[in-house]
């Protein structure tokens, strides 16, 4: 008898825009010991199914309908809220997508690790902390124990997420429903945490879903796949079989457009390069699948790079030996005695028009880079020039005027975006501020046009940030940093939280929008596969300082440092060739 069944679950949303179909009728179960991939793009139902489960969906304006959900002999449908108080954090555990808004700000990390062990009794509170310690060291937290009193916001976006990680794993739960848990993670720590994975569902026989849109990491780690789109599954079945034989257009069409280490595309191909969707009169759809037009790939893989002559090009933005300390003050009168160096010493410059990629693992200074470009962060010392500009003695209204020529999209975007504003004020306020637009209207007309640039539709303009899924909110941040239409954006993992189709979209939009006005960008990102896809050059960051820089071809293809080979290792491979050999079947 399998572990977990889900019936025609269904969870319907009453909105003011009408009733929106969230999950509309899907079914599949879980056996225990196995591990069930969920991918499909965001916005199509993966979240929404796994809060289902848990009781976690708000209801108004959310309801469950037509469900049949049954865990190790208890409904999860018709069971009251102290039955599912019981299993939630002991039994069924889940890794939420957005750690940020996840995590109390008002608590330690300490304290809200052990909280689970605490309130279902599992052990001492001593113990606890030991076993805290141990899998926060696990999860690749160093020196956690001396960390155990920071708070949230002193965390990187990737080591929150292993917070909330650790927190899910310590009761040592049944089944852990992980949505999109290695988003914000470096590869390295990524293969950490699949590790550690596996070894829950082997050793103890715990069921995990998995709910991602990096179909490298379904490779990787899954039993099974099942894929969304629109609510429903349109596809699963054994991981292998699926990436072997997809019969859905739209699981082909996920297949081909993810950037790879070995990808030959200048442009990525898409879903709609597979697919071809018709609406009909009844609301619905007929989804057509598109002959391989061979002609189009070519065009892919031959398109013309850049106008732009990088190689020449004078530099938009030159940075020379950049620190960023932060005091790091302990004891009662919270007093100064060491300096975490975040950043120790970075140089480099950025043609005008052209891709710098940032990577390393989380935690090595690549954000505080970025933000300290901008002074976002002020810098401890060293010099960055902006168009023969030097920057680092401005104050703030010296950098007033130069926000409209330099932008920023934030790692995390739900922390970014204001709650209380609609999709259309969050997008023209900063028209507003720098006098861009004749007027209300035009303003609103440029706001219409940038939502459909991110492909989101029009009629999300009245509709606030908590009303979308995490990749839907990335979109509405890169829509933001556009408005404005800057020289030179700094993308701090602007694409981590998007699905596949959608971020092949928006990396051709970052490529496109370069090539027609010129942008010139830093590429902060944990995924190789993506920012060699993306970058003219790349710098590996390590422990605050850059430990190699080369062209992006050159760097991939021999790269001279132990810690850059380590970093393209870990990376997760989807070939049929790995895949086999990961299930014995070579």
């Amino acid at each position: 008898m399998p572990l977990l069944e889900v019936d025609n679950l269904q969870t319907h949303f009453h909105t003011r825009d009408g009733v929106v179909r969230a999950v509309d009728g899907i079914s599949f179960h879980l056996e225990r010991g196995e591990i069930l991939g969920l991918v499909g793009e965001s916005g199509s139902g993966k979240s929404v199914s796994c809060a289902s489960l848990l009781g976690l969906v708000p209801q108004p304006p959310g309801r469950i309908t037509a469900a049949r959900m049954h865990f190790d002999g208890h409904d999860l449908h018709a069971g009251d809220e102290a039955i599912l108080r019981r299993l939630r954090g002991r039994r069924i555990a889940m890794i939420f997508q957005d750690p940020m808004t996840s995590l109390n700000p008002h608590m330690t990390i300490v304290e809200q690790v052990i909280e689970p062990l605490l309130i279902h009794k599992l052990a001492t509170r001593g113990e606890a902390v030991n076993q805290a310690v141990a899998l926060l060291e696990k999860v690749g937290i160093r020196d956690a124990r001396a960390r155990l009193d920071s708070y949230p916001h002193e965390f990187s976006g990737g080591m929150r997420q292993r917070v909330m990680i650790a927190m899910a794993l310590i009761t040592r739960p049944e089944i852990l429903i992980a949505d999109e848990p290695t988003t914000a993670l470096d590869v390295t720590v990524q293969a950490q945490i699949l590790k550690l994975l596996r070894a829950l569902a082997h050793e103890v026989g715990a069921a995990v879903i998995f709910i991602t849109h990096d179909l490298g990491v379904v490779a990787e780690l899954a039993d099974r796949v099942a894929v969304m789109r629109r609510g429903r599954i349109v596809e699963q079945g054994p991981v292998l079989a699926v990436f072997e034989n997809p019969q859905h257009p739209y699981t082909k069409g996920l297949l081909a457009c993810r950037p790879r280490l070995d990808t030959p595309y200048r442009i990525l191909p898409t879903v709609a390069d597979f697919m071809e969707v018709t609406a009909t009169a009844d609301g619905g759809e007929v989804v057509r699948e598109k002959p391989v037009d061979t002609a189009r790939l070519r065009e892919l893989t031959l398109a013309a790079p850049a106008s732009v002559a990088r190689d020449v090009a004078p530099p938009l933005l030159e940075v020379r030996d950049l620190k960023v300390h932060f005091a790091v003050r302990r004891g009662w009168f919270r007093t100064s005695n060491d300096y975490v160096k975040a950043v120790d010493g970075v140089s480099f410059t950025i043609p005008r028009g052209a891709t710098l990629g940032l990577v390393g693992e989380s935690g090595c200074g690549k954000t505080t880079t970025g933000r300290a470009l901008l002074k976002l962060i002020e810098p401890t010392a060293g010099s960055i020039t902006f168009d023969g500009r030097a920057l680092e003695h401005l104050d703030a209204a010296g950098m007033l005027p130069l926000r409209k020529r330099m932008q920023i999209v934030f790692q995390d975007p739900y922390a970014s975006l204001n709650p209380r504003l609609t999709v259309e004020q969050m997008l023209t306020e900063p028209m507003v501020v720098h006098g861009l637009g004749a007027d209300a209207a035009a303003r609103r007309a440029r706001a219409v046009a940038l939502l459909e640039e991110v492909g989101l539709e029009p009629r999300f303009m009245r509709r606030y940030p908590h009303e979308f899924s995490g990749g839907q909110r990335q979109r509405l941040c890169i829509a933001r940093a556009l408005a404005v239409e800057p020289e030179f954006i700094v993308c701090d993992e602007c694409v981590s939280a998007l699905d596949v189709s959608v971020q092949a979209q928006v990396l051709n939009l970052l490529k496109a929008l370069q090539a027609r006005r010129g942008l010139t960008y830093l590429f902060i990102s944990h995924d190789l596969s993506v920012v060699k896809f993306m970058a003219d050059e790349v710098a590996v960051m390590q422990a605050g300082r850059i430990v190699e820089r080369a062209p992006a071809q050159e760097l991939y293809r021999a790269p001279k440092m132990d810690y850059t080979r380590a970093l393209l290792d870990a990376v997760p491979k989807a070939d049929l060739q790995t895949l086999r050999a990961r299930q014995g079947k070579v």
